[in-house]
Protein backbone atom coordinates (compact mmCIF):
# COMPACT_ATOMS: atom_id res chain seq x y z
CA UNK A 1 0.00 0.00 0.00
CA UNK A 2 1.40 3.22 -1.07
CA UNK A 3 2.03 5.84 1.53
CA UNK A 4 -0.23 8.95 1.39
CA UNK A 5 1.11 12.38 2.02
CA UNK A 6 -0.45 14.77 4.52
CA UNK A 7 -1.67 17.05 1.70
CA UNK A 8 -3.70 14.29 0.08
CA UNK A 9 -5.17 13.26 3.39
CA UNK A 10 -6.41 16.82 4.05
CA UNK A 11 -7.85 17.03 0.54
CA UNK A 12 -9.87 13.85 1.11
CA UNK A 13 -11.31 15.18 4.36
CA UNK A 14 -12.30 18.47 2.74
CA UNK A 15 -14.08 16.65 -0.05
CA UNK A 16 -16.09 14.56 2.42
CA UNK A 17 -17.17 17.71 4.34
CA UNK A 18 -18.41 19.32 1.14
CA UNK A 19 -20.51 16.30 0.28
CA UNK A 20 -22.11 16.30 3.72
CA UNK A 21 -23.01 20.01 3.48
CA UNK A 22 -24.54 19.62 0.03
CA UNK A 23 -26.72 16.73 1.24
CA UNK A 24 -28.00 18.83 4.15
CA UNK A 25 -28.91 21.74 1.86
CA UNK A 26 -30.81 19.44 -0.49
CA UNK A 27 -32.86 18.05 2.39
CA UNK A 28 -33.64 21.57 3.71
CA UNK A 29 -34.85 22.84 0.33
CA UNK A 30 -37.11 19.81 -0.07
CA UNK A 31 -38.66 20.41 3.36
CA UNK A 32 -39.34 24.10 2.59
CA UNK A 33 -41.01 23.21 -0.70
CA UNK A 34 -43.30 20.77 1.09
CA UNK A 35 -44.32 23.39 3.68
CA UNK A 36 -44.99 26.02 0.97
CA UNK A 37 -47.24 23.69 -0.98
CA UNK A 38 -49.20 22.84 2.17
CA UNK A 39 -49.79 26.49 2.99
CA UNK A 40 -50.95 27.16 -0.56
CA UNK A 41 -53.60 24.47 -0.27
CA UNK A 42 -54.80 25.82 3.09
CA UNK A 43 -55.14 29.38 1.66
CA UNK A 44 -57.19 28.19 -1.28
CA UNK A 45 -59.53 26.24 1.00
CA UNK A 46 -60.12 29.27 3.27
CA UNK A 47 -60.90 31.53 0.31
CA UNK A 48 -63.43 29.03 -1.01
CA UNK A 49 -65.16 28.79 2.38
CA UNK A 50 -65.32 32.57 2.74
CA UNK A 51 -66.86 32.92 -0.70
CA UNK A 52 -69.62 30.49 0.23
CA UNK A 53 -70.63 32.37 3.39
CA UNK A 54 -70.28 35.94 1.99
CA UNK A 55 -73.69 37.74 1.74
CA UNK A 56 -74.86 38.92 -1.61
CA UNK A 57 -74.72 42.72 -2.24
CA UNK A 58 -77.57 44.35 -4.11
CA UNK A 59 -76.72 46.55 -7.04
CA UNK A 60 -76.76 50.30 -6.22
CA UNK A 61 -77.57 51.56 -9.66
CA UNK A 62 -81.31 51.91 -9.03
CA UNK A 63 -80.76 53.77 -5.74
CA UNK A 64 -78.35 56.20 -7.33
CA UNK A 65 -80.77 56.85 -10.15
CA UNK A 66 -83.49 57.68 -7.63
CA UNK A 67 -81.26 60.18 -5.88
CA UNK A 68 -80.35 61.81 -9.15
CA UNK A 69 -83.97 62.16 -10.14
CA UNK A 70 -84.86 63.81 -6.82
CA UNK A 71 -81.98 66.28 -6.87
CA UNK A 72 -82.46 67.19 -10.51
CA UNK A 73 -86.04 68.32 -9.85
CA UNK A 74 -84.97 70.79 -7.11
CA UNK A 75 -82.24 72.45 -9.16
CA UNK A 76 -82.78 75.63 -11.15
CA UNK A 77 -83.12 75.53 -14.92
CA UNK A 78 -79.82 75.77 -16.82
CA UNK A 79 -80.81 79.09 -18.38
CA UNK A 80 -81.22 80.79 -14.98
CA UNK A 81 -77.87 79.43 -13.83
CA UNK A 82 -76.15 80.83 -16.90
CA UNK A 83 -77.76 84.24 -16.41
CA UNK A 84 -76.70 84.34 -12.74
CA UNK A 85 -73.15 83.36 -13.67
CA UNK A 86 -72.95 86.05 -16.35
CA UNK A 87 -74.23 88.73 -13.95
CA UNK A 88 -71.30 88.18 -11.54
CA UNK A 89 -68.52 90.69 -12.42
CA UNK A 90 -65.15 89.06 -12.91
CA UNK A 91 -62.31 91.55 -12.35
CA UNK A 92 -59.13 91.74 -14.38
CA UNK A 93 -60.50 89.94 -17.47
CA UNK A 94 -57.90 89.62 -20.14
CA UNK A 95 -55.04 90.54 -17.78
CA UNK A 96 -52.18 88.11 -18.01
CA UNK A 97 -50.10 89.33 -15.06
CA UNK A 98 -51.88 91.19 -12.21
CA UNK A 99 -50.32 92.49 -8.98
CA UNK A 100 -51.33 94.87 -6.18
CA UNK A 101 -49.90 98.35 -6.68
CA UNK A 102 -49.37 100.55 -3.55
CA UNK A 103 -51.67 103.54 -3.28
CA UNK A 104 -48.77 105.92 -2.59
CA UNK A 105 -45.09 105.99 -3.61
CA UNK A 106 -44.17 106.34 0.08
CA UNK A 107 -45.62 102.91 0.89
CA UNK A 108 -42.22 101.28 1.36
CA UNK A 109 -40.73 104.15 3.39
CA UNK A 110 -40.37 104.32 7.16
CA UNK A 111 -43.11 106.95 7.61
CA UNK A 112 -45.50 106.70 4.61
CA UNK A 113 -48.31 108.92 5.89
CA UNK A 114 -45.97 111.56 7.26
CA UNK A 115 -43.95 111.58 4.03
CA UNK A 116 -47.10 112.12 1.96
CA UNK A 117 -48.02 114.99 4.25
CA UNK A 118 -44.59 116.55 3.83
CA UNK A 119 -44.65 116.15 0.03
CA UNK A 120 -48.10 117.72 -0.22
CA UNK A 121 -47.29 120.74 1.93
CA UNK A 122 -43.97 121.28 0.13
CA UNK A 123 -45.79 121.40 -3.22
CA UNK A 124 -48.17 124.01 -1.80
CA UNK A 125 -45.24 126.15 -0.64
CA UNK A 126 -43.66 125.96 -4.10
CA UNK A 127 -46.97 126.83 -5.73
CA UNK A 128 -47.91 129.80 -3.52
CA UNK A 129 -44.48 131.11 -2.62
CA UNK A 130 -45.15 134.33 -4.56
CA UNK A 131 -48.09 135.42 -2.38
CA UNK A 132 -47.52 138.34 0.04
CA UNK A 133 -46.81 137.53 3.68
CA UNK A 134 -47.26 139.23 7.03
CA UNK A 135 -44.79 139.52 9.95
CA UNK A 136 -44.80 136.60 12.41
CA UNK A 137 -46.27 138.83 15.12
CA UNK A 138 -49.30 139.58 12.91
CA UNK A 139 -49.85 136.02 11.67
CA UNK A 140 -52.89 134.13 13.02
CA UNK A 141 -52.15 132.12 16.15
CA UNK A 142 -52.42 128.42 15.40
CA UNK A 143 -52.58 125.58 17.97
CA UNK A 144 -49.89 123.45 16.33
CA UNK A 145 -49.93 119.72 16.94
CA UNK A 146 -47.12 118.46 19.15
CA UNK A 147 -44.74 115.68 18.15
CA UNK A 148 -46.21 113.14 20.58
CA UNK A 149 -49.74 113.87 19.39
CA UNK A 150 -48.76 113.46 15.73
CA UNK A 151 -47.02 110.17 16.48
CA UNK A 152 -50.14 108.86 18.22
CA UNK A 153 -52.40 110.17 15.46
CA UNK A 154 -50.48 108.57 12.58
CA UNK A 155 -49.08 105.58 14.44
CA UNK A 156 -45.60 106.10 12.98
CA UNK A 157 -42.19 106.64 14.66
CA UNK A 158 -41.73 110.22 13.44
CA UNK A 159 -38.29 111.68 14.09
CA UNK A 160 -38.04 115.05 15.78
CA UNK A 161 -35.83 116.41 12.98
CA UNK A 162 -38.39 115.45 10.33
CA UNK A 163 -41.17 116.96 12.41
CA UNK A 164 -39.21 120.23 12.71
CA UNK A 165 -38.81 120.43 8.91
CA UNK A 166 -42.52 119.93 8.31
CA UNK A 167 -43.50 122.48 10.95
CA UNK A 168 -41.08 124.99 9.41
CA UNK A 169 -42.92 124.69 6.08
CA UNK A 170 -46.33 124.86 7.79
CA UNK A 171 -45.40 128.02 9.68
CA UNK A 172 -44.14 129.57 6.46
CA UNK A 173 -47.52 128.90 4.83
CA UNK A 174 -49.21 130.44 7.87
CA UNK A 175 -47.42 133.73 7.11
CA UNK A 176 -49.39 134.18 3.88
CA UNK A 177 -51.80 137.11 3.99
CA UNK A 178 -55.05 135.72 5.49
CA UNK A 179 -57.24 137.55 2.95
CA UNK A 180 -55.24 136.08 0.02
CA UNK A 181 -54.71 132.61 1.47
CA UNK A 182 -56.07 129.86 -0.86
CA UNK A 183 -58.56 127.33 0.42
CA UNK A 184 -56.26 124.35 -0.14
CA UNK A 185 -53.63 125.99 2.06
CA UNK A 186 -56.18 126.39 4.85
CA UNK A 187 -57.18 122.73 4.52
CA UNK A 188 -53.54 121.63 4.56
CA UNK A 189 -52.79 123.63 7.70
CA UNK A 190 -55.64 121.92 9.56
CA UNK A 191 -53.59 118.69 9.40
CA UNK A 192 -51.04 120.30 11.72
CA UNK A 193 -53.43 121.87 14.23
CA UNK A 194 -55.20 120.49 17.27
CA UNK A 195 -58.96 120.17 17.55
CA UNK A 196 -59.07 122.45 20.60
CA UNK A 197 -57.64 125.93 20.29
CA UNK A 198 -55.98 126.83 23.61
CA UNK A 199 -55.88 130.50 22.64
CA UNK A 200 -59.68 130.61 22.70
CA UNK A 201 -59.96 129.02 26.15
CA UNK A 202 -60.27 132.16 28.23
CA UNK A 203 -61.19 132.00 31.92
CA UNK A 204 -64.68 133.10 32.82
CA UNK A 205 -64.70 136.67 34.16
CA UNK A 206 -65.50 137.15 37.84
CA UNK A 207 -68.84 138.88 38.30
CA UNK A 208 -70.58 140.47 41.27
CA UNK A 209 -73.71 138.66 42.47
CA UNK A 210 -76.97 140.11 43.80
CA UNK A 211 -75.49 140.54 47.28
CA UNK A 212 -72.57 142.63 46.03
CA UNK A 213 -70.04 139.81 46.53
CA UNK A 214 -67.15 138.94 44.26
CA UNK A 215 -65.67 135.47 44.73
CA UNK A 216 -62.00 134.88 43.95
CA UNK A 217 -60.02 131.63 44.12
CA UNK A 218 -56.29 131.44 44.77
CA UNK A 219 -53.76 128.62 45.17
CA UNK A 220 -50.24 128.40 46.54
CA UNK A 221 -48.30 125.16 47.06
CA UNK A 222 -50.84 122.78 48.61
CA UNK A 223 -53.20 125.50 49.87
CA UNK A 224 -56.47 126.62 48.28
CA UNK A 225 -58.32 129.78 49.31
CA UNK A 226 -61.71 131.19 48.31
CA UNK A 227 -62.32 134.84 49.19
CA UNK A 228 -65.70 136.63 49.29
CA UNK A 229 -65.08 140.38 48.94
CA UNK A 230 -67.85 142.93 49.52
CA UNK A 231 -67.77 146.65 50.18
CA UNK A 232 -67.53 147.38 53.92
CA UNK A 233 -65.39 148.74 56.72
CA UNK A 234 -62.28 146.55 56.52
CA UNK A 235 -63.26 143.46 58.53
CA UNK A 236 -61.39 140.25 57.62
CA UNK A 237 -62.27 136.73 58.80
CA UNK A 238 -60.32 133.58 57.90
CA UNK A 239 -62.28 130.37 58.49
CA UNK A 240 -64.43 132.26 61.01
CA UNK A 241 -61.40 133.60 62.91
CA UNK A 242 -59.81 137.01 63.00
CA UNK A 243 -56.56 137.59 61.17
CA UNK A 244 -54.49 137.55 64.38
CA UNK A 245 -56.06 134.27 65.49
CA UNK A 246 -55.61 132.54 62.13
CA UNK A 247 -51.95 133.56 61.62
CA UNK A 248 -49.49 133.90 64.48
CA UNK A 249 -46.67 135.37 62.36
CA UNK A 250 -46.82 139.03 61.40
CA UNK A 251 -45.40 138.25 57.96
CA UNK A 252 -48.29 135.89 57.20
CA UNK A 253 -50.83 138.52 58.28
CA UNK A 254 -49.24 141.10 56.00
CA UNK A 255 -49.21 138.62 53.11
CA UNK A 256 -52.92 137.85 53.53
CA UNK A 257 -53.96 141.53 53.21
CA UNK A 258 -51.19 142.62 50.83
CA UNK A 259 -53.63 143.07 47.88
CA UNK A 260 -55.69 145.55 49.92
CA UNK A 261 -52.63 147.28 51.38
CA UNK A 262 -50.92 147.79 48.00
CA UNK A 263 -54.03 149.45 46.53
CA UNK A 264 -54.96 151.37 49.71
CA UNK A 265 -58.31 149.62 49.96
CA UNK A 266 -57.82 148.06 53.39
CA UNK A 267 -60.69 149.97 55.05
CA UNK A 268 -63.14 149.86 52.13
CA UNK A 269 -63.90 146.14 51.77
CA UNK A 270 -64.92 143.29 54.04
CA UNK A 271 -63.35 139.88 53.32
CA UNK A 272 -64.56 136.42 54.28
CA UNK A 273 -62.04 133.67 53.46
CA UNK A 274 -62.27 129.88 53.42
CA UNK A 275 -58.81 128.29 53.18
CA UNK A 276 -57.59 124.70 53.49
CA UNK A 277 -54.48 122.62 52.91
CA UNK A 278 -50.80 123.39 53.31
CA UNK A 279 -49.14 125.47 55.98
CA UNK A 280 -49.55 129.02 57.20
CA UNK A 281 -47.26 130.55 54.55
CA UNK A 282 -49.02 128.80 51.69
CA UNK A 283 -52.44 129.70 53.05
CA UNK A 284 -51.52 133.37 53.49
CA UNK A 285 -50.20 133.69 49.92
CA UNK A 286 -53.22 131.81 48.54
CA UNK A 287 -55.46 134.38 50.28
CA UNK A 288 -53.46 137.17 48.59
CA UNK A 289 -54.24 135.82 45.11
CA UNK A 290 -57.91 135.15 45.92
CA UNK A 291 -58.50 138.64 47.34
CA UNK A 292 -56.71 140.27 44.38
CA UNK A 293 -58.93 138.47 41.83
CA UNK A 294 -62.09 139.46 43.69
CA UNK A 295 -60.86 143.04 44.02
CA UNK A 296 -60.35 143.31 40.24
CA UNK A 297 -64.03 142.37 39.77
CA UNK A 298 -65.02 145.40 41.87
CA UNK A 299 -62.45 147.79 40.36
CA UNK A 300 -60.93 146.60 37.04
CA UNK A 301 -58.65 149.65 36.93
CA UNK A 302 -56.63 148.21 39.84
CA UNK A 303 -55.37 145.27 37.78
CA UNK A 304 -52.18 147.07 36.68
CA UNK A 305 -51.31 148.09 40.23
CA UNK A 306 -52.02 144.61 41.55
CA UNK A 307 -49.88 143.02 38.84
CA UNK A 308 -47.05 145.40 39.67
CA UNK A 309 -47.38 144.39 43.32
CA UNK A 310 -47.23 140.67 42.38
CA UNK A 311 -50.73 139.81 43.55
CA UNK A 312 -52.29 138.64 40.26
CA UNK A 313 -49.72 136.14 39.05
CA UNK A 314 -49.99 132.57 40.32
CA UNK A 315 -46.76 131.36 41.92
CA UNK A 316 -46.12 127.90 40.42
CA UNK A 317 -43.28 126.95 42.77
CA UNK A 318 -43.84 123.84 44.86
CA UNK A 319 -41.70 121.69 47.09
CA UNK A 320 -39.15 119.59 45.23
CA UNK A 321 -39.55 115.86 45.58
CA UNK A 322 -37.07 113.73 47.47
CA UNK A 323 -34.79 111.63 45.29
CA UNK A 324 -33.71 108.04 45.75
CA UNK A 325 -30.32 107.86 47.45
CA UNK A 326 -30.56 111.44 48.75
CA UNK A 327 -31.20 112.55 52.30
CA UNK A 328 -33.63 115.22 51.06
CA UNK A 329 -34.46 116.68 47.67
CA UNK A 330 -30.85 117.59 46.93
CA UNK A 331 -28.82 116.81 50.03
CA UNK A 332 -26.52 113.84 49.63
CA UNK A 333 -25.45 111.61 52.52
CA UNK A 334 -22.13 112.46 54.14
CA UNK A 335 -19.15 110.70 52.59
CA UNK A 336 -17.49 108.21 54.93
CA UNK A 337 -14.08 106.84 54.07
CA UNK A 338 -14.53 103.57 55.96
Amino acid sequence: MARLSWGKILWYHDLEDRNVVSNLLDRRSATMATIASGLRHVRCASSIAAAQWRPTILPRSSFQLAIRSITSDSQKPPSLELEAAESVPIPYQGVTHARVVPATPSYFSREPQFNDLYIGISKLLTKYNHLPTVPPSEAPQMPWTKLEEMRAQMGEPIKSSHYAKVMRVAKRLNLIEPSLRPQEVKVALTEFTRDINPFLNMPNPITIDNFGRAVGVGKRKESTARAFVVEGTGEILVNGKTLSEAFGRVHDRESAVWALTATERLDKYNVWVLVEGGGTTGQAEAITLAVAKALVAHEPALKTALRRAGCITRDPRTVERKKHGHVKARKMPAWVKR
